[in-house]
């Protein structure tokens, strides 16, 4: 089964987008309970990053494991399949380790959560275990109120695909958070049209851009695309994000700074705006490309896997659905993942976190990802589950081209400015696809104006 809230840019996993808050607005909550802002186990320095050596405090492993303890989940896997799905993984957390019991928390979406935990820890509530994005992992990490989860994890990270691993950890190096679900990008086809037109998957963005213009005739435009803007992160801006990466600079540094006017960005910026000259793509809102590919007048969509349902609703049998990996660039493969990372918060008890991580690592286990993916739809976050679920993937080859992209694909910019500043790369393609703005214009502009947003985040 496939989960029924269609995804929306990052925010694959759950209802909707959030609605950021990038400075954490709860009055004395640092050091509140827990093991506070302070301590042993400093974080890597580096020169900017947002975090100091005072983030990651060494947390407390005392507490009896064979104490019945009572942990908290906030979470919001409540769209389709997702609520039962945790609430049979949690029940066979609890048969196995009868001490501990699992209260779930919903919320109808990552706005709603957040503002739900934030809440929580400035009331001195917090609860044991968070559902949260990079962005807001690194607000809470940046304010003291989640633990760094370096001295549970140990080497566990080393079974998880690259890419995830990569996702969990924030600018200082520690891991502060982890994963149970993951979605990535593919490029979604018309297999009868592609063949009728003599064309093969495409392998590299010089491929892809041949055979958009190729198609593109007789009232076929092979691709549309949302550019998004102002509170939309859309495929469409991902796209950009990963043309950039994929030509030899990410839209972000290492320490979340943005680079949005570098030589790779403007290029792929460019190479989108040439698309749209050729007649080989066009925009519009929502899921233009998915309606599009449906009305069989568009070849290709490029959006989140998690959206294979919708794909293959929209084809209604009428042609067969073909879903590949992005393209190469010259800099090699560049896709990126959605799907909100797990946190454990300070206020927690010794015992409480104890639990808490055991039903972490229980989560991410193959067993439990095997199932998760297999019910949801979602990525497994481990290779080692996809031998666990071969009935699965026999009927979904789409599950393996995903998952093994998990291995170079990176997460949303873990850094508390990234959705604003995202937004302004959204206001640039739209005026370059939409308006006819110089590319290297347009995002100089967008540099300028991440620039304020990262100083008002800081």
């Amino acid at each position: 089964m496939m989960p029924t809230a269609r995804p929306t840019g990052r925010r694959a996993l759950g209802a909707c987008a959030i609605a950021m808050t990038v400075t954490l607005a709860i009055a004395g909550c640092a050091g509140a309970g827990g093991s506070g802002a302070s301590g042993g186990n400093p974080g890597v320095s580096k020169s900017n990053c947002f975090l100091t050596s005072t983030s990651a405090p060494a947390p407390n492993h005392g507490g009896s494991s064979s104490a019945p303890v009572s942990i908290s989940f906030m979470e919001t896997m409540v769209g389709g399949s997702l609520k039962p799905a945790l609430q049979t993984l949690t029940t066979r957390f609890e048969q196995a380790n009868p001490n501990i019991t699992v209260d779930l928390q919903p919320s109808p979406d990552y706005g709603t959560l957040e503002t739900n935990e934030r809440n929580a820890v400035g009331a001195h509530k917090a609860p044991t275990i968070g559902q949260a994005y990079e962005g807001v992992v690194a607000d809470f990490a940046r304010s003291g109120v989640i633990d760094p989860l370096n001295s549970y994890a140990g080497n566990a990270a080393s079974t998880l695909y690259k890419g995830v691993q990569d996702d969990l950890k924030l600018c200082d190096g520690n891991t502060w958070s982890w994963p149970i679900s993951k979605s990535v990008y593919v490029q979604f086809y018309n297999k009868n049209m592609l063949a009728a037109a003599g064309q093969q998957v495409p392998k590299t963005w010089d491929e892809f851009a041949t055979t958009a213009k190729a198609v593109s005739k007789n009232g076929v435009t092979a691709i549309s695309i949302d550019p998004g803007g102002v509170g939309d992160i859309s495929a469409g801006e991902i796209w950009l994000e990963n043309l950039a990466q994929a030509n030899g600079t990410p839209v972000f540094d290492k320490d979340g700074q943005p680079q949005f006017n570098s030589a790779a960005a403007v290029k792929a910026m460019t190479y989108l705006a040439d698309l749209k000259k050729a007649g080989a793509l066009a925009t519009g809102k929502g899921y233009p490309g998915s309606t599009a590919l449906g009305a069989q007048k568009g070849l290709f969509d490029i959006v989140s896997v998690a959206g294979y349902s919708y794909e293959q609703q929209a084809a209604g049998g009428r042609f067969t659905l073909g879903a590949a990996d992005l393209p190469t660039g010259p800099a090699g493969a560049a896709n990126q993942m959605s799907g909100g990372n797990l946190v454990i918060f300070s206020q927690a008890s010794p015992a409480q976190k104890a639990a808490a991580w055991k039903y972490l690592a229980f989560l991410s286990s193959a067993q439990s990802q095997a199932y998760w993916s297999s019910t949801t739809g979602y990525v497994p976050v481990t290779p080692q589950a996809l031998p666990l679920m071969t009935g699965f993937t026999a009927q979904n080859p789409w599950m393996i081209t995903a998952a093994n992209a998990l291995q170079h694909s990176a997460g949303s910019v873990p850094a508390p400015w990234g959705d604003k500043t995202q937004y302004e790369l959204g206001i640039a393609l739209a005026n370059v696809l939409q308006s006819g703005a110089d590319p290297k214009s347009a995002l100089d502009t967008a540099q300028r104006a991440a620039a304020k947003d990262v100083q008002a985040a800081s």
